[in-house]
């Protein structure tokens, strides 16, 4: 706890959401490794995160598990994130749901698919994808991050590469599926713990010249 204690919230951006913002990359990561790890003959080029999590994985609680965190650190985020417009705080508490949804509706088996599953999924990847249109602040004061131009470039960017990755996880010939949705999902995750570090470092900046 020392390193959080070193981190003092600021009125935009509670303890709680910088906990979050710390914790999310990493464990977004650290799920489908160790999973994978525990499971001989998994690939991870060609097979999916949600494999890992299906009710036919050897692996499925310790996938799900990470899914669970994921989901809770999103709800987190969402509500101690307060520096975000109201409407991208209410995108990201969704996509945690979401991602509960996605864990709760399990593929199950390795060979088939299951349409709760999929419905939940894309519905993350989308809200995931749109939070920081959402979450832009028109005040001229605010950091770049969270204005106009840094709130609809990003969305841009990842609603691009969400299509791009759901259209490779819909077509079964596609031999890279695993890696495609690694980058994309990690991508989502970074992105928003580095906007709430890096409004959370632009409000200490400005209380500390005050």
């Amino acid at each position: 706890m020392t390193a959080f204690i070193a981190l003092p919230a600021t009125a935009g951006i509670g303890r709680l959401a910088l906990i979050a913002a710390i914790i999310g990359p990493a464990q977004s990561v650290a799920g489908w490794l160790i999973a994978g790890a525990m499971w001989p003959g998994y690939d991870p080029m060609t097979q999916t995160i949600s494999d890992l999590a299906a009710d036919d994985s050897p692996v499925k609680w310790v996938q799900s598990s990470f899914f669970i965190l994921g989901g809770t650190l999103s709800l987190l985020g969402a509500w101690q994130a307060r520096a975000l417009a109201l409407p991208g705080r209410i995108v990201i508490f969704v996509a945690g749901l979401t991602t509960y949804g996605l864990t709760i509706f399990a593929t199950p088996t390795q060979a088939t698919s299951s349409l709760w599953h999929r419905v939940f999924a894309i519905i993350t990847f989308v809200l995931m994808s749109a939070w920081p249109l959402f979450s832009i602040r028109r005040d001229r004061s605010r950091p770049w991050v969270i204005r106009p131009a840094g709130g609809i470039t990003a969305t841009l960017v990842f609603t691009v590469a969400s299509v791009a990755f759901l259209s490779v996880w819909t077509d079964p010939a596609q031999p890279l599926v695993g890696l495609w949705e690694r980058a994309i999902a990690v991508g989502q995750v970074a992105y928003l713990s580095f906007v709430i570090l890096v409004v959370w470092r632009s409000e200490r900046t400005l209380a500390e010249t005050i």
